[in-house]
């Protein structure tokens, strides 16, 4: 590596962090998931272990959303003194920085190229869904870093400069240490699950030799801080992930939104992703390309697995993590999480997969034989930048003029019905369709209305007529207040449909498209 290469890795690094900082004044965007990763933090801080502080409920232990990132945000606050959710916007700055320079190293390591790699690393810094993404308090930037870590440590055949003690013990321990970044990829995001199989997958197609050993030694990285998390939700908790094995159909409106989103990434200026998106481009585009990867990687996987030929190993498993990855997140759908979707947020893994993937493309088609490749090429490098410029430029323009995201909005903290909220006495328990905009403007636990179908497992409820029953009878006797947001932008949730099971419960306060129902007089 060039001190140019090094010097301009260290400028982009720099510039991804100052975006973070000058897009996010207010601090990050904040969400459903953000509730649980903010609460758990706090409840870690305030001694009552990883708990859902945010429900009022009786304080059950957290297994639906893995520990890492609220343990990383509870340990930043324990060093600094900041609450969590100012530590989350501290470790989103260093994550998109870090990221970047990942991606470079990555890219280098794929190429071979400084040139190669620098591009992905600015490709990667001016994608403006993948900054928005780091501008929200959700697990995924440290998904990302786990992941990246665990592709740059996965090295089945080490450059021979590696001569020092420190490198010859990495080099000896590597799948050791990959193992253990994917493991903390897992406890970050259960979606690690799918780059620990993929990891094992490439481990037996690539290594001629002691493929046993090799995945054993991987695993043996890999399971213990996963084993250590299962041994604790097996200890406080009936269910290790709070998921359960049914079969779910995906909606073909959760499929449109994945390729409304898509389309918005592959071509981030306005009118292209309708267009592409109306035209059927789009689904014929990523439908070859998918089938193109998946032969590809069938030939790669020959020519090691049945002809030992040398094949880059990190483009494989990066190729092959596509797959994986999207197959990993359909089966959950179908059959373990009927409530997620194809938000940005679980698309993101495979953004940065394809820009790889885009990198390494473009760097053999410079390499090609035929003269005119190169030009094309660069032509296509000059294009991708003006594309990335000016999505870069229209994204930190308009997240810098927006006073929060989602619940971080003004909007949230200026709304009168969340005004009267905060000033109930806390006895007066509160059931609304969006606990999270309750914890996050005000501060309070709240109660989740009764749902006759549980979203995650899409099984109806045994004791609903039973919740129902108990909260018709908290709200009819002044002990509690139902309150109904208008979150349609933002998540599903239950509309004002929901107060028709309540006739005759008053109306307390009607402001901005949310309602507050209940029998208790205005507080003062």
């Amino acid at each position: 590596m060039s001190r140019f290469f090094l010097a301009f890795l260290l400028f982009l690094a720099l510039f991804a962090g100052w975006a973070m900082w000058y897009i996010t004044p207010a601090g990050l965007g904040l969400t459903n998931d953000s509730a649980a990763y903010l609460g758990g933090a706090r409840s870690i801080l305030a001694g009552t272990g990883y708990s859902d502080i945010w429900l009022d409920s009786a304080l059950e232990p957290i297994t639906h959303y893995p520990p890492l990132f609220s343990l990383t945000l509870s340990s930043i606050s324990l060093l600094t003194g900041l609450d969590p959710y100012r530590a989350a916007r501290a470790l989103h700055i260093i994550l998109f920085a870090a990221n970047t320079v990942l991606l470079g190293w990555l890219g280098w390591r794929i190429t071979h190229s400084q040139m190669a790699a620098l591009l992905l690393a600015l490709l990667f810094a001016l994608n403006g869904q993948l900054l928005t993404l780091h501008a929200y308090a959700m697990s995924e930037p440290l998904f990302l870093f786990f992941s990246l870590l665990s592709f740059l440590s996965f090295d089945l055949a080490p450059p021979k400069t590696r001569k020092t003690a420190i490198a010859a013990l990495f080099t000896k321990n590597r799948l050791l240490l990959t193992g253990f970044f994917s493991g903390l990829a897992f406890l970050t995001r259960y979606s690690g699950l799918a780059l620990i199989a993929t990891l094992v997958v490439s481990i037996f197609l690539l290594a001629p030799d002691a493929r046993l050993k090799r995945i054993i030694t991987f695993m043996a990285g890999a399971i213990p801080p996963i084993a250590a998390w299962f041994v604790r939700n097996a200890l406080v908790a009936e269910s290790a992930t709070n998921r359960t094995f049914h079969f779910n159909p995906i909606e073909l409106s959760n499929i449109r939104t994945g390729l409304w989103n898509a389309a918005h990434f592959l071509a981030p200026l306005p009118g292209l992703p309708e267009w592409l998106f109306q035209s059927g481009l789009l689904q014929i585009g990523l439908t070859i390309a998918g089938v193109g990867l998946l032969g590809w990687l069938g030939y790669q996987a020959y020519q090691a697995y049945h002809l030992r030929q040398s094949v880059n190993p990190l483009l494989f498993i990066t190729a092959l993590y596509v797959w994986g990855y999207l197959g990993a997140v359909l089966f959950s759908m179908s059959f373990f999480d009927a409530s997620t979707k194809f938000q940005p947020r679980i698309l993101s893994p495979l953004y940065v997969s394809w820009l790889i993937l885009l990198t390494a493309s473009l760097h053999f088609l410079w390499k090609w034989k035929p003269p005119v490749s190169p030009v094309l090429t660069t032509l296509a490098v000059v294009a991708l930048l003006l594309l990335s410029g000016l999505n870069a430029q229209n994204t930190i323009t308009e997240l810098r003029t927006i006073d929060g995201l989602g619940y971080a909005s003004w909007r949230w903290r200026q709304a009168e019905v969340l005004a009267y909220i905060r000033r109930l006495p806390p006895e007066i328990a509160i059931y609304t369709n969006s606990p999270p905009v309750v914890y996050h403007v005000t501060g309070r636990a709240s109660r989740v209305i009764p749902t006759f179908l549980n979203p995650v497992s899409g099984l109806p409820r045994p004791d609903y007529e039973q919740a129902l029953a108990e909260m018709r009878q908290e709200l009819f006797a002044g002990r509690a207040v139902l309150v109904l947001f208008e979150v349609s932008n933002l998540e599903e949730a239950f509309g004002h449909e929901v107060a028709l099971q309540f006739d005759g419960l008053p109306v307390l306060l009607k402001a901005q498209g949310h309602v507050l129902y209940g029998k208790l007089e205005k507080p003062q």
